[in-house]
């Protein structure tokens, strides 16, 4: 009888032990990148182009850059890249449609502020090409180096141009101001 209640004993705790989940085997890096799904969202309201200029950079880092940050790149979803790169095409897309001939269209500070928020605008759609191309790189490195390199370039420098005009307003088109 003894031997029989441990044999149960026995059998039970063998199937509590099995039924325990096993420990992770992804890494923090496949996790954190399974939380964060680069969203797609408007250009309302991811543009950088409101406020102060100074920052652009850093916000537009917030935008493009951050979401992935710890993430192998080579990891990316075609879904994420595809999203990140509509994005992009909106930033450049609003600075032709919409920056410039606000810009030609406006005077004085007006003018002035709007060239701020475009050139905001600017380091939002250079850093989101250099996101893209970096993803691209990661997963096929022939033909993304170049544009890598470039895109930096004209970020930086539009950087250099939002920073030395700190403080100052920015302006952005006006229909984005009603949302």
């Amino acid at each position: 009888m003894v031997s029989s209640f441990f044999i149960y004993a026995l059998l039970a705790s063998a199937s509590f032990v099995s039924s325990r989940p096993l420990s992770r085997t992804r890494s923090t890096a496949t996790t954190k990148r399974q939380a964060q799904i680069f969203a797609l969202k408007d250009y309302a309201d991811f543009q950088i182009s409101t406020g102060v200029a100074g920052d652009a950079l850093a916000r537009a880092e917030a935008v493009f850059k951050t979401p992935l940050d710890g993430v192998d790149l080579s990891t990316v979803s075609d879904e994420d890249l595809d999203n990140l790169n509509t994005m992009r095409g909106a930033a450049s897309k609003f600075e032709t449609t919409d920056f410039n001939p606000a810009i030609k269209a406006a005077t004085g500070e007006e003018a002035d502020a709007l060239q701020r928020g475009k050139i905001a605008n600017k380091v939002l759609k250079n850093l989101g090409s250099v996101m893209v191309a970096s993803i691209k790189a990661s997963k096929d490195a022939s033909g993304f180096t170049a544009t890598i390199t470039e895109e930096t370039a004209k970020m930086n420098k539009n950087a250099a141009t939002d920073k030395a005009d700190a403080g100052k307003a920015l302006a952005t088109v006006r229909y984005l101001q009603l949302f």
